[in-house]
């Protein structure tokens, strides 16, 4: 039952709006074509010193195992805990939460950006290599956990629209890149150095006012999509707002006044989710229903006593699966209600791999075009204003494949028992197309090129944590996804070190210096990722018949059997 006297702050709601302001802020790995040229000149880096430092940021904000596995620790009843040192380590944290998961974030965020920030302004003697690698790692890696408290509470508050959900956190952090630099342009204007020590401060003081209120909560109650649906629509209002605030700066110089204008209208816009919070939670609060089991999806207070959700798996002899976790179908598929599956479990299945290698493809060759974005545009004769132009749209591109591809999955599933899989080698497909746009480097191809790569790029980000969810289960959800995300570093570093890196010291080489000039600097990069993602959508469309009767006959008909209740 919904309880009326429920407070406010430790409502599910305040829940969804703390995670949202916390997601945007933590993407600053996004803004990274903001600093690199000072970071790139300052240490006196080449081209491929500087993809290495990318590619270790790469790592930091995607191998997000660690957060996931703290994640697992303290928000499971340590009497249902098998580990003795993980009971322990719940206890000594006082009753855990997500807000661990954050604290620690916290800590890593402004440790790596204070370091780098010391390095550029030479308030410490130039470092190696491998530390500013490091310093840049730490920094990043703070993203997973952050990412990681608010897409998992989220999917377990609202198990139901676990897509729509997954979308609208995802797409947050999409924008926060964009958010980001419009907080700089307003206050730090022209001075990337005092934007590092601003990444060091703001994604890491919000976070911690905000980690209290980031709690779970297995109560139903009310109509969820339509409260969710008004968080859509403020998301999509900002990422409009920010694109055209974005095209307004590209075509005029604003002033000081106008810039804090705006930005105050951004901020505005931002607070708007406290009163979608509180309507939601007042009438949720007036409904004061029973909840169905069937209305949580299983999802009861006790997140260790799952009766367990269907999960889908392969019959193969070679892959060792619990006894009572099967349920033989004419020796062929297995379509079992039971133990969500953990890491290792789910290690073993093909399934994991099929969904692991479309995304080094699509991952590591998105990461590979927004790392490389400030020296493509320069190759091809972008003025310093149309690059920053091009990063903080990529932020926008990048919500829109968040927020769309989780949106419309959820929409096709919901109507017409669509797989998401299926959508995702319809993205990756595309964004093949994208990075042969780029490649051509003919007028304007860039701007076209990164809209295509940016919207795909985004579409993985939310299809993939949703996919594993529902194949894999909620419980270990924060570990399994936090996993798969490796491939995208794996992708990037490939492609950004070995592929466009060291083509574009090559050509550059070639012209008898540092800095290549010309659409030939980019071309080969850009057609060997176009081919590398068409692989990508290939295997995702394996996956797509590999569970196109799991999704059809446990994910819809379950679904379908709730629109009948």
């Amino acid at each position: 039952m919904v309880n009326p006297k429920t407070t406010m702050e430790s409502s599910k709601w305040i829940a969804t709006v703390a995670s949202i302001w916390i997601q945007c802020t933590s993407g600053s790995s996004y803004a990274f074509g903001i600093y690199s040229p000072l970071l790139k000149s300052s240490q006196n880096y080449s081209q491929s010193t500087l993809d290495s430092i990318a590619v270790f940021k790469d790592i930091g904000a995607n191998v997000g195992l660690f957060s996931g596995l703290l994640y697992t620790v303290v928000t499971t009843p340590s009497h249902n805990n098998n580990s003795r040192g993980a009971s322990w380590l719940r206890r000594r944290l006082g009753g855990g939460g997500p807000w661990v998961v954050i604290l620690v974030g916290v800590i890593q965020c402004f440790t790596g950006y204070f370091m780098i920030w010391l390095t550029v302004t030479g308030l410490l003697p130039r470092q190696p290599v491998g530390v500013v690698c490091l310093y840049m790692l730490l920094a990043a890696h703070a993203q997973t956990f952050f990412n990681t408290a608010s897409v998992v509470t989220a999917v377990h508050n609202f198990p139901d629209y676990s897509g729509t959900i997954v979308g609208i956190m995802k797409g947050f952090l999409g924008l926060s890149g964009a958010i980001l630099i419009q907080i700089y342009s307003a206050i730090f204007k022209d001075n990337p150095s005092s934007f590092l020590l601003m990444l060091a401060l703001l994604p890491s003081l919000l976070p911690l006012l905000l980690m209290i209120f980031v709690r779970v909560h297995h109560k139903n109650g009310g109509d969820d999509k339509k409260h969710l649906n008004r968080f859509s629509v403020i998301a999509l209002i900002i990422a409009a707002y920010l694109m055209v605030l974005i095209i307004v700066e590209n075509v005029m110089t604003l002033g000081v006044l106008e810039r804090s204008f705006a930005l105050a209208v951004l901020f505005f816009l931002l607070i708007s989710t406290v009163g979608i919070a509180t309507r939601a939670h007042s009438r949720d609060s007036q409904i004061c229903a029973p909840v169905s089991s069937l209305e949580v999806t299983q999802l009861l207070d006790d997140p260790d006593q799952l009766e367990g959700e269907r999960i889908y798996v392969s019959y193969d002899p070679t892959t060792c699966h619990d006894a009572n976790q099967e349920l033989h179908t004419h020796g062929k598929r297995i379509l079992a209600r039971g133990e969500n599956l953990n890491l290792l479990q789910a290690m073993r299945t093909a399934d994991f791999w099929f969904l692991f290698l479309p995304m080094a493809c699509g991952m590591g060759s998105g990461l590979a075009t927004v790392n490389n974005i400030s020296q493509i545009g320069g190759s091809l004769g972008y003025t310093s204003v149309e690059i920053s132009t091009l990063v903080s749209l990529w932020s926008i591109w990048n919500f829109l494949g968040r927020f769309g591809a989780g949106y419309l999955s959820d929409y096709f599933l919901h109507s017409r028992g669509w797989a998401r899989p299926l959508i995702m080698a319809i993205t990756l497909a595309t964004m093949s197309v994208g990075h042969a746009v780029i490649a051509s480097g003919l007028p304007g191809a860039l701007y076209a090129g990164s809209i295509v790569v940016g919207v795909c790029y985004g579409s993985q980000w939310s299809l993939m944590p949703t996919i594993t969810s529902e194949i894999f289960g909620v419980r270990h959800m924060g570990t399994i996804f936090n996993t798969i995300a490796i491939a995208s570093p794996i992708g990037s570093y490939i492609l950004s070190v070995r592929v466009v890196g060291y083509i574009y010291d090559k050509e550059a080489l070639s012209d008898s210096g540092n800095i290549c000039k010309g659409a030939h600097c980019f071309l080969l990069s850009f057609l060997i990722m176009a081919s590398v993602t068409l692989f990508g959508s290939l295997i995702a469309l394996g996956l797509f018949f590999r569970t196109r009767r799991f999704y059809k006959q446990v994910i819809f008909e379950r679904i379908q059997k709730f629109s009948r209740k």
